[in-house]
């Protein structure tokens, strides 16, 4: 790997965190926002309620990759195989081709010498 492959894996990371750490800001905003107007609570409570609704949107986030990355691998097996029949089916068509072809060929020899 060279500095320049290196250099774009680490802006890719770097990407992704920031734009994780700006949905985890914008979910503590929005816990905070309604813990505020929610009366009565202490504010040991409202942390509370903040970090629980940032760490269910995590986990919410994360089943929702889990579940786009079997979606994607499936779609990726489908696919495989799909393009491997099609692959065997275009070789037995070549192969039928080309003895149909050696067929005539024989024969067209065969008229052409007799």
């Amino acid at each position: 790997m060279d500095a320049k492959d290196e250099a774009e894996r680490g802006l890719a990371v770097i990407q992704d965190y920031l734009y994780w750490d700006s949905h985890r800001r914008a979910a503590h905003h929005r816990a905070a926002e309604f813990a505020a107007h929610v009366p009565g609570l202490s504010e040991e409570q409202k942390t509370d309620l903040e970090w629980w609704y940032v760490e269910e949107q995590i986990r919410v986030s994360r089943a929702i990759a889990h579940h786009l990355t079997e979606q994607i691998t499936m779609v990726e097996m489908r696919h495989t195989r799909r393009y491997t029949r099609l692959r065997r089916m275009s070789r037995v068509a070549l192969a039928v081709l080309t003895a149909t072809v050696s067929v005539l060929l024989v024969s067209l020899v065969l008229v052409a010498a007799g």
